[in-house]
């Protein structure tokens, strides 16, 4: 048989949480055409894969590329990285259905600037994706914070029923043109005003187009077993699964709590559909936020408005040259971006171990300084967590980056090495990868990647950078 593509001699990891396997795959068009012994095929492109580790293309669950991947379509942070899809619309905050008569609020300005958001409907939003045809497949989610700022005057309240009905008219509307469900930020200022109710009915649209609910919760810090118990109400009332976003302990008088967070999640999971991402790292990063700052943790000031020039410093060390208190210098500074160092190490371990966490970069691409997980995080777990902690076999870890997402997020066809699937695949040298982003330095491609394909086209080597923008919008499906 004629193949487009041949990969040779590769150590299959196929994405179903089952050990490793020798064989060749063939590619013809956009698809996996066969898998075994393909000695005898021919193709145009045969490629050596000398063993070497060849898994799904990484799925990225939880990212903030909603206008990167229009803007900047090479994508070079995800596709370098093994990242064959990307979820955008996460926290709350999405690119659309937006309409803005002003700058964005926070944390929606993490997206772009007022120009960015120039998708009134779902569609054409999906339209420009097209267009733009960026290295990696994106499927996005809708922000309950951008439906918000759609129809409210002030964000800082409950929305009337009249608002409500707003909407879930939009989100109706999204749904229909493809989005794969509602997302929440409740612990940005901008939702937190939001009632349990006005969540719930917004979600209650979900459940007839299959679709599902992520949260970044009420809080993460000393509340956050009531925070869960609110998820997985909204979930029961809508009767749709629920993602806990970036699950964490943050703050150090919550270190330690993942042990009973877990034990809460794994109780919900006997009653109903529910899952997790989580990033590779300990500290967070996000606009800085007043009620985070504290002495306990150091605390990174990444960009400022108004002081743009104490950008890339700690926050103790403007505020001592400042001769401010803590406090006073972050409200000095704002608006302003931050990395805090506000989780254990023990607790992450625990968390990236938990069968059902999937991985999420959480990545803010248009930080000037950002967070290394942008660039590292799915070669962080291969490399750091897996290899060298060894926390998790590493058909474990891929089945965190790709089968349980493509499941998770009903993406069709993705996710697993298996005939008929896209051919979205990564292949790479499971002694080499790794993330060389850190906090000092966080843009840095990753080590140990040696071929990346989207939709049967070779997308990106490491010597020659992104070869092929191959990829497309994806819309929800049924399952």
């Amino acid at each position: 048989m004629l193949f487009d593509i041949v990969i040779r001699n590769a150590t299959v990891i196929d994405g179903t949480d089952s050990p490793a396997y020798f064989a060749d795959v063939g590619i013809y068009r956009d698809k996996i055409a066969a898998i075994g012994d393909l000695s005898n095929a021919t193709s145009p492109n045969t490629i050596d894969a000398q063993k070497h580790i060849l898994a799904p293309g990484f799925i990225d669950v939880h990212t903030h590329d909603d206008t990167n991947v229009i803007r900047m379509p090479e994508c070079l942070p995800k596709i370098s990285q093994g990242i064959t899809t990307t979820i955008v619309g996460n926290c709350g905050i999405s690119a659309s259905p937006a309409t803005l008569c002003a700058p964005p609020p926070d944390p929606m300005n993490l997206l772009g600037k007022q120009e960015d958001f120039k998708y009134p409907e779902f569609s054409d939003y999906v339209d420009a994706v097209t267009q733009a045809q960026p290295a990696v497949n994106v499927a996005a989610l809708v922000g309950h914070t951008t439906l918000r700022n759609n129809v409210m005057d002030n964000l800082h309240r409950h929305a009337t029923s009249e608002e409500i009905t707003q909407m879930q008219d939009t989100l109706r509307l999204a749904m229909q043109q493809g989005a794969l469900g509602l997302s929440s930020g409740l612990a940005y200022a901008n939702a937190k005003s939001s009632s349990e109710t006005e969540v719930q009915q917004l979600a209650q649209i979900l459940a007839s187009y299959q679709g599902i609910y992520t949260t970044h919760m009420r809080t993460e810090f000393a509340g956050i077993l009531d925070a869960m118990d609110e998820a997985f109400r909204v979930g029961q009332k809508a009767q749709v699964p629920v993602v806990i976003s970036h699950l964490k302990c943050a703050g150090a008088g919550n270190w330690g709590r993942t042990v009973e967070v877990l034990d809460k999640l794994d109780g919900a999971h006997q009653q109903q559909e529910v899952a997790c991402d989580c990033y590779p790292y300990s500290a967070s990063s996000s606009t800085l936020d007043l009620n985070q700052v504290t002495e306990d943790i150091d605390i990174f000031i990444t960009w400022s408005d108004s002081k743009p020039e104490y950008a890339g410093k700690m926050l103790k060390t403007i505020a001592n040259e400042l001769k401010l208190s803590l406090i006073d210098a972050a409200k000095a500074l704002q608006p302003a971006g931050a990395v805090y160092h506000c989780m254990d190490e023990t607790d992450v371990e625990r968390v990236l171990k938990y069968k059902l966490t999937m991985i999420g970069s959480d990545g803010l691409p248009n930080d000037p300084h950002p967070h290394p997980r942008l660039w590292g995080a799915f070669p962080r777990v291969l490399g750091y967590y897996c290899r060298e902690r060894e926390i998790f076999p590493l058909h474990t870890a891929i089945h965190k980056m790709t089968g349980l997402s493509a499941k998770r997020f009903n993406l069709n066809q993705r996710g697993e090495i298996k005939t008929g699937n896209y051919a979205d695949l990564v292949l790479f040298d499971k002694q080499r990868i790794k993330d060389t982003a850190d906090f000092k330095a966080p843009i840095a491609a990753a080590h140990g990647i040696e071929l990346v394909v989207v939709n049967g086209s070779i997308a990106y080597k490491p010597n020659l950078g992104v070869i092929k923008r191959s990829g497309r919008f994806i819309k929800r499906s049924s399952q």
